[in-house]
């Protein structure tokens, strides 16, 4: 079965999830909450849905986390101001993450998941390293980082002429107006979320090289679990070693697990089954101890 979740954050913003569970009322102790990434939706990325009924049919609650930017304009109300608001990819700051994945775990916590799994892929699993290194939140027993996203490569082909625009722009006060071009050639959005991606380095926690800032990783008490496709093209690399390297950053990189699925990329094209296999076989290893 599947819910539609309206979730409120601090700053009174309405994040939709969708919640899968098998009955009406909770009969699971246990949840998994997968933070999206920028157009991570249902549409682009369908792998949530067997993600959710594999989770299900081992007694284990899903939530597909939106965020505000897993579409490029999503219409809202704000329950602080009761305005209607336009969020998206387009105005995402990347402070958010702190409030939004603050507001699905007040959820799972207050409907009584007393196991709550925080998952994220692509830039979600990238939120999801931020938020730890800064809240040692102890409502989150394990992390599941799946494919996080190499932001450096992902903003290579943006021109130095660009970056003078994104400068100037949020400099002479207009950083709330758009961008006259699209972001790394894709992302219409406003000055400050182009500023937040190429100059804020708060979500760009993953790297190639060993030697890259990986302060945020470092930081990191939870243990857990990360997972890649061997041919994933976000990685500027060979994928499995850009895992490695991001384990090897962790405190807790002897007890994590790691999960390679192979011959598919980092949306699991034509391995969306095995990856929602191998997820619950990790979950259900860990029940067990």
């Amino acid at each position: 079965m599947k819910f539609r979740l309206d979730v409120p954050t601090k700053r009174g913003v309405v994040l939709n999830g969708v919640l899968f569970r098998q009955e009406e009322k909770r009969t699971s102790d246990t949840v998994m909450i997968a933070i999206t990434g920028i157009h991570g939706n249902f549409y682009s990325n369908p792998f949530y849905y067997n993600i959710g009924d594999t989770l299900n049919s081992g007694n284990i609650d899903f939530i597909y986390a939106q965020t505000n930017d897993a579409f490029g304009e999503i219409p809202t109300v704000n329950v602080k101001t009761g305005k209607e608001e336009l969020i998206g990819s387009w105005n995402e700051r990347f402070a958010y993450p702190d409030e939004d994945i603050d507001a699905y775990l007040t959820f799972a916590e207050n409907a009584g998941y007393k196991h709550i799994i925080l998952a994220g892929h692509s830039l979600g699993a990238n939120k999801v390293i931020y938020y730890l290194s800064r809240h040692h939140d102890e409502r989150v027993e394990r992390f599941f980082l799946l494919s996080p996203a190499n932001l450096t490569y992902m903003m290579s082909g943006v021109t130095d002429y660009e970056k003078r625009l994104i400068k100037d722009q949020v400099e002479r006060g207009d950083g709330d107006k758009r961008l006259p071009f699209p972001f790394m050639g894709w992302v219409e959005c406003i000055a400050h979320t182009a500023w937040d991606w190429q100059f804020s380095g708060l979500l760009n926690n993953v790297h190639t090289s060993p030697k890259g800032d990986f302060s945020q990783a470092a930081k990191l008490t939870h243990t857990g679990a990360l997972l890649v496709g061997t041919y994933d093209n976000f990685t500027d690399g060979d994928p499995s070693e850009f895992l490695r390297n991001l384990n090897n950053h962790m405190p807790t990189a002897a007890e994590n697990k790691l999960i390679f699925i192979e011959k598919t990329g980092h949306t699991y094209q034509m391995k969306h089954q095995e990856v929602a296999d191998r997820i619950l076989e990790q979950l259900q290893e860990w029940r067990e101890q």
